[in-house]
C-alpha cells in the first residue's frame, strides 16, 4: 500500500510504499475519526487531508510526542523511553530506516533516500545505521575466513589419554592431512604443515600402522580451525610456483623430529596438494594437506 508524504527536504509532495498493517491501520483510523476539511500544507503550498487533525487544524508534534506517543506505549505495554531517550515520532522514522537498510533483502542507499523523501544522500545517511549483525553478515561475505583460515579433522584417542599412555609421550591426537595423519601435538605452529617431509611424527594412511589407527574404537572427533601464515595463503591463492618456494625455504628448516626435509630426502620439487575438501555435516569444509608426503618421499 502507498500513503502521500511531504519531502523532508525539498517540500515536495510524494508518494511511498508502507507495509500493509500500517495501511489497514491508516484506513481504520479514517473510517473512525472525524470529518475535517483539507487544510493548506505550509511546506508544499497545497491544499491536503491530514492524517492527525482536529476542529480543522494539524494535531501538533509536540503534542503527538508527549501524549499520543505516550499512551500507545502504555497500551501496547512498552517503556517511553531506552537508552537514547524518549520515543518520538522522528525516532520511529529513525528506526525504520535503519531496518529498511540491515533487512535481509536491503534498500540501497538511494532507494532509502526516495523512501524517506531526502533531497541528498547526506541527508539519509544519517539514518542509515549499520547494526552489528549487519556489519558481521558483511565481514564473513568478504571471506576473510575462507581465505585465512583452513578447518581440519582431529582424532583423539580417548583410550591413549584415560590410560595415561599419551602423559608419557604416546600419540593420542591425529591431524587428518587427508593422504595421512600428523600426530605432532604443536601442529599449528609446525612450519612444514603445508609441506610435509614425512617426519616421525607423519602416520601414511596406507600404511598398516594408519590402518589400525582408523580401525580403532573410542576415537572422537574434533575440528581444529588453522590460521593461514602469508607463505601458506600464497601457496593456496598463487599454486605451484608458489609452492616451490615455499619448499624451498623449508629445505634446511628442521621438522618437529630433528631432520631437515633434505636430510631425510624430500624433494623440494614433488607435487604438492596444499588443501583438500573435506566433508563434516551439512557443508563442506577445507584442510589442510602435508603436501609432499603423497609423492612417495
Amino acid at each position: 500500500m502507498s500513503v502521500k508524504a511531504e519531502q523532508a527536504q525539498t517540500g515536495t509532495a510524494f508518494t511511498k510504499p508502507v507495509d500493509p498493517l500500517l495501511g489497514k491501520a491508516v484506513e481504520a483510523w479514517q473510517a473512525v475519526r472525524p470529518a475535517q476539511p483539507p487544510m493548506l500544507d505550509p511546506k508544499t503550498g497545497e491544499f491536503a487531508d491530514f492524517l492527525f487533525a482536529h476542529r480543522a487544524r494539524r494535531v501538533a508534534k509536540n503534542y503527538i510526542n508527549t501524549a499520543v506517543i505516550p499512551m500507545l506505549c502504555r497500551k501496547a505495554g512498552v517503556p517511553t523511553a531506552d537508552v537514547r531517550g524518549n520515543i518520538t515520532n522522528h525516532r520511529a522514522r529513525s528506526t525504520i530506516a535503519s531496518q529498511l537498510y540491515n533487512a535481509k533483502e536491503p534498500m540501497t542507499l538511494f532507494e532509502l533516500q526516495e523512501w524517506l523523501g531526502h533531497r541528498t544522500p547526506e541527508a539519509t545517511a544519517h539514518y542509515a545505521k549499520i547494526t552489528p549483525n549487519t556489519l558481521a553478515r558483511a565481514y564473513n561475505d568478504a571471506g576473510y575466513f575462507a581465505r585465512n583460515v583452513r578447518t581440519i579433522e582431529v582424532l583423539v584417542d580417548r583410550d591413549a589419554v584415560a590410560s595415561g599412555a599419551a602423559a608419557e609421550g604416546e600419540p593420542w591426537q591425529y591431524y587428518d592431512l587427508g593422504h595421512g595423519w600428523c600426530t605432532y601435538t604443536f601442529f599449528e605452529q609446525c612450519q612444514h604443515r603445508m609441506a610435509c617431509a614425512r617426519c616421525d611424527f607423519y602416520t601414511p594412511k596406507a600404511s598398516s600402522r594408519g590402518q589400525l589407527l582408523e580401525a580403532k574404537e573410542n576415537l572422537q572427533k574434533m575440528l581444529a580451525a588453522i590460521p593461514l601464515t602469508d607463505d601458506e595463503r600464497a601457496a593456496v591463492d598463487d599454486g605451484q610456483a608458489a609452492l616451490d618456494r615455499l619448499l624451498e625455504r623449508l629445505t634446511e628448516i628442521p621438522t618437529p623430529a630433528g631432520p631437515t626435509p633434505r636430510q631425510i630426502g624430500f624433494s623440494a620439487a614433488a607435487t604438492l596438494l596444499p588443501i583438500l575438501g573435506t566433508t563434516h555435516g551439512p557443508s563442506p569444509t577445507a584442510t589442510r594437506a602435508c603436501d609432499g608426503c603423497q609423492s612417495g618421499q
